[in-house]
């Protein structure tokens, strides 16, 4: 995909590595050589309530912290089929044009694999180059960067600010949270100085210092937007938002709070364009140090399971479920055998609480899972039919993922919902994997608004699940304005709220 060809893409998430394939990105110039300070780090400014707070200086967290920052720059292969422009080298937009946008986006193409994948034809490897930042965490060589920035890497090389040169070897790096550990042999390095993520306030000013474009050691700064957001990428990190200028390069570089603490890894850019748009995300800290500890002493990461799909509490789910407010982390399905299902947890249970946090939004509950190990017990509190319970489950290996598919008779039912429906026949309940549900045959009125479509399964109306359609009549019928249905579409389900007037 070509950068003219993203412009005219809806939102997307860009991650931040300065890859260009098939040739050198921009050149980097060493424009900071700062010296490393003995001081303590700068003091939070303070002021009386309703005072005018002046931005702190970041020019002391610059001097001090910035030699601990590094360009980390990678080659390596990927595979292309042999008619892709790049592997022929007449792509508009390709890395031999210097385009460092063409990294971003490898992730989001449709065909995994990189460009070209899914062209057909033979295939063929290409030389890639990146580049990105990182910091060092320990006066020996440890370094924490992204796994994005190293991804394929054959070769990664380390450039400090005093412009000396090391090899690195990649000590281990996690997808799942874009962390990455790498090594390199050097002793009295510059270290980073590691805080709290918990301790970060929204509205707190930070500072991000990297290698955007390749210019080494460039600080921007800026303010925590938002805590605990949870993006579309699979990803079980609870992002730290900011308005820092974030560009292609600082991928893997600190984001420090105004005492000088490291209290993130920039990471990602929420962006129309591919470029910096004023929203920019890091993962925190507390979730970085844990998986450079994994790193350090095994090589390799692990990661809690709780199987269950949640999705959010908005106002409509919590007049049907009969919540106090909408809050929580509505389960809309179970993965049968998985670690839920042997705790008892059901769709159409809304999470409160997990492990005495909790959780106010779907996001919180992927972040506090992401705390526990495999093994781990992990204590909830559910609302179910109007009424809170406790369950406890044994969080399992996300790489050891279970899956099973659970296995109602002639009708036709349309009122309030807008919904035609029927039973579903023993082959279509065993397709759908359903213990029971029925079938939709047509969709008007608030179930159509609602997105509702023929062939869909109704599953359960607010957390019950449904028989037949005298039940779901009579469901209704006691309902108030709004009820919840859990659809499922193919493989798929989804709590749908719908306004009955």
């Amino acid at each position: 995909m070509t950068y003219a060809a993203l412009k005219n893409t809806r939102l997307v998430v860009a991650l931040l590595a300065a890859g260009a394939i098939g040739g050198a990105g921009v050149s980097a110039f060493n424009t900071v050589h700062p010296s490393a300070i003995a001081a303590s780090p700068p003091a939070l400014v303070s002021a009386a309530p309703g005072s005018f707070i002046a931005p702190p200086d970041f020019s002391q967290i610059t001097e001090r912290y910035g030699p601990a920052v590094v360009n980390v720059s990678v080659t390596g292969t990927t595979k292309v089929s042999n008619d892709s422009p790049f592997a022929r080298g007449d792509g508009d937009d390709d890395g031999a044009s210097g385009d460092p946008f063409s990294e971003f986006f490898k992730r989001f193409q449709q065909g995994q694999g990189g460009p070209g994948a899914g062209r057909g034809g033979p295939q063929q490897d290409m030389p890639t180059r990146g580049q990105g930042s990182g910091f060092i965490v320990s006066a020996d060589g440890i370094i924490l960067t992204n796994a994005h920035v190293v991804r394929d890497a054959k070769v990664v090389t380390v450039k400090l600010t005093d412009r000396r040169e090391f090899r690195a070897k990649v000590l281990g790096a996690d997808p799942k949270t874009d962390v990455a550990v790498l090594k390199i042999e050097a002793d009295n390095l510059p270290v980073v100085a590691l805080g709290k993520t918990s301790d970060l306030k929204v509205g707190e000013w930070v500072l991000a210092i990297g290698s955007p474009f390749g210019f080494e050691n460039t600080v921007t700064a800026g303010v925590v937007s938002a805590k605990g957001r949870s993006l579309p990428d699979d990803s079980a990190v609870p992002f730290i938002q900011t308005d820092v200028a974030i560009n292609p390069g600082n991928s893997g570089g600190p984001l420090f709070n105004s005492r000088g603490e490291v209290v993130g890894i920039n990471s990602q850019i929420y962006s129309r364009s591919g470029g910096y748009q004023g929203v920019s995300f890091a993962i925190p800290i507390d979730v970085a140090s844990r998986i450079k500890n994994q790193i350090v002493a095994t090589g390799k990461v692990e990661h809690a399971r709780l199987g269950v799909m949640v999705q959010e509490v908005n106002q409509a789910f919590a007049d049907s479920f009969k919540l106090d407010k909408p809050e929580g982390a509505l389960v809309s399905s179970v993965e049968k055998g998985g670690p839920a299902d042997k705790a008892g947890l059901q769709s159409g249970d809304v999470i409160r609480k997990a492990n005495g946090q909790p959780i106010v939004s779907s996001g919180d509950l992927p972040a506090v899972i992401g705390q526990a190990s495999p093994g781990d017990m992990f204590k909830l509190e559910v609302w179910r039919q109007g009424a809170s319970k406790e369950l406890t489950a044994r969080l399992g290996n996300a790489d050891q993922k279970t899956a099973e598919a659970a296995g109602p008779e002639e009708g036709v039912a349309q009122g309030k919902l807008g919904l035609a429906l029927r039973p579903l026949q023993p082959s279509e309940r065993a397709e759908a994997g359903v213990d029971s549900g029925l079938l939709v045959q047509q969709a008007s009125g608030p179930a159509a608004l609602a997105g509702v479509q023929a062939g869909d399964v109704l599953v359960s109306i607010n957390g019950t699940p449904v028989r037949d359609i005298e039940q779901v009549r009579a469901m209704v019928a006691k309902s108030g304005k709004s009820v919840a249905l859990l659809i499922q579409r193919g493989d798929s389900r989804i709590f749908v709220p719908l306004n009955l007037g």
